[in-house]
């Protein structure tokens, strides 16, 4: 949710950020209309409220002739009261409910566009030249499914399309990166938290995901009414709510494992070869609660984080930044990295680091304290390791023969192994 005090007095940043977004920029004056209205409504049901107090103690003290006629103005005026109060109520939910369309104020330096407008920010590694090496890689289900790794049929029988079961060495290579993550992370002082997957109503809206994303989202319906996480980012954000932080000390800073569910809405036959884009995967996410001059800065942060991770992984990737229309609604500005998929002759992404601002914040009333009071604070997130990574290490470090040469800082993660060779399934 946005500032209302800034939305009134920049209407035009508002406005031009809607656009760049291709969102509706009349929703601003809706808004600022909306808040007009609200306004004139309370102060009607508080001048009635007052003047409704003021009569009760002139009943209380009026002499007895006057009574019947006083407490007659009092029933009649208790009932505009009532109208009143009913007024302002409708009033303040039509004003809530069109605040909470407004996405968050893209940063002026995010590119204009949609989906395929990104700007590159920087390459890093080379490519490997598999034709030099006499050799046509496979794809990642190919090489998962000759170490005995990868199970996307008994996936399927036991939970439908875009399941799969991770196995031996890659089921252990998946838990060898997540650990390396999150040995990374607690190395920069993120806390290890290991979270919900099902969260409230107002925690999933509070941050944002019940938007344009909505029908991405698995729901629990009644009588549950939870929703399922597609990141950890959504608990993390939420354990805060409603709650004062002290960050006189710097940022406050998660790293959250967990299980994460999408339902890939609108994803009809994109992907549907392999782990590159399911409905179930395991992430390391990170998420940061900063003070609002600081937010820039964490971002950087997160980033070079990421890139660290990458490096250890020795995958060639880029850098690219989100074009404004292509940004979630709680994002100002988003940068994503994306390693080279050899078998797909392109990059695909494997992290997203967002900058959030204050707009998840005041949705979810979470501050901290300052010298005039209190403020909201700003929220960060970015993607650490997730399942999808293993696509990109196991296509880049495959050999002729098949087998996946380990990354080496991954390889005490995995009791020192250097090679997953190529084996026969148990069953």
């Amino acid at each position: 949710m946005l500032d209302i005090q800034f939305i009134r007095e920049h209407a035009d940043v508002v406005k031009e950020s809607q656009r760049k977004r291709g969102e509706s920029v009349e929703l601003v004056d809706t808004v600022l209309q909306s808040d007009q209205t609200r306004r004139d409504a309370l102060h009607a049901f508080e001048t009635a409220r007052a003047e409704q107090k003021a009569m009760g103690k002139q009943v209380a003290s009026a002499p007895a002739e006057q009574k019947a006629a006083l407490i007659a103005q009092t029933k009649e005026l208790a009932t505009k009261v009532g109208e009143y109060k009913a007024q302002a109520d409708q009033a303040a939910e039509e004003y809530t409910s069109a605040m909470w369309k407004l996405s968050n104020i893209v940063e002026p330096e995010a590119p204009e566009g949609g989906e395929d407008d990104y700007v590159v920010v920087g390459k890093f590694g080379t490519p490997r030249d598999f034709a030099a090496e006499g050799f046509e890689p496979k794809n990642h289900l190919e090489l998962g499914e000759g170490v005995a790794g990868i199970d996307m049929r008994r996936g399927v029988k036991v939970s439908g399309s875009r399941f799969y079961f991770l196995r031996g060495a890659i089921a252990r290579m998946e838990i060898a990166m997540l650990t390396m993550a999150v040995d990374q992370a607690e190395s920069e002082g993120f806390i290890t938290t290991v979270t919900p997957t099902l969260v409230l109503p107002e925690i999933m809206a509070g941050t944002g995901f019940l938007n344009a994303h909505a029908d991405e989202i698995y729901r629990l319906r009644e009588p549950d009414e939870q929703y399922l996480v597609g990141t950890s980012e959504v608990a993390l954000a939420g354990m805060h709510r409603d709650e004062i932080l002290d960050l006189s000390n710097g940022p406050l800073r998660y790293a959250g494992w967990s299980s994460c569910y999408r339902r890939e809405a609108g994803a009809a036959g994109k992907d549907t070869t392999g782990i590159i884009r399911v409905h179930q995967f395991n992430k390391v996410e990170m998420f940061v609660y900063c003070r609002q001059e600081d937010a820039r800065d964490q971002h950087k942060f997160l980033l070079d984080m990421e890139q660290r991770m990458l490096g250890k992984m020795e995958l060639p990737y880029r850098i690219i930044d989100t074009a404004a229309g292509d940004l979630g609604s709680s994002a100002a500005r988003k940068f994503d990295c994306e390693a080279w998929v050899p078998t797909q002759g392109r990059y695909r992404e494997l992290t997203s680091t967002s900058n959030c601002t204050e707009y998840q914040a005041r949705r979810l009333n979470i501050r901290e304290r300052t010298e005039d009071g209190t403020r909201s604070v700003s929220t960060l997130n970015g993607t650490l390791a997730t399942t999808r990574w293993l696509v990109a290490i196991m296509e880049n470090h495959q050999q002729k023969d098949g087998s996946i040469v380990i990354p080496e800082a991954m390889r005490p993660y995995m009791g020192g192994r250097e090679v997953i060779e190529p084996t026969t399934w148990e069953a």
